[in-house]
């Protein structure tokens, strides 16, 4: 059995979630990573971590079959941008703002 840092989410909360509201929640965490990145290496550490567990959950959402290319993609990117920097040359502050629109999105909607 998985040990998850989020418990609530990973019971069930998560998969009443739109996609927005769970890009929204990555994005969260994507922003405490770039917060802490260079400052703080244990709280970096834990939002990247998670961040990829909020990322498994939501490729584990039967609902986004047809998404799961694009969410695999960004979590790929997410990783790159972590650990390598050799394949698609991001940073956090970039994924920041692309997670941000779905943070804007998520409270416009009332989601």
């Amino acid at each position: 059995m998985r040990k998850f840092l989020h418990k609530d989410l990973a019971a069930g909360k998560w998969f009443q979630l739109s996609l927005i509201e769970q890009m929204a929640n990555i994005g969260s965490e994507i922003s405490r990573a770039q917060k802490w990145q260079g400052k703080d290496e244990n709280s970096f550490r834990n939002a990247v971590y998670r961040a990829l567990e909020l990322f498994d959950l939501t490729l584990e959402d039967k609902r986004w079959l047809g998404r799961l290319r694009e969410i695999g993609r960004v979590r790929e990117v997410f990783l790159d941008t972590v650990f390598g920097k050799k394949e698609y040359n991001s940073s956090l502050k970039e994924l920041n703002k692309y997670f941000f629109y779905f943070a804007f999105a998520a409270k416009n909607t009332g989601a």
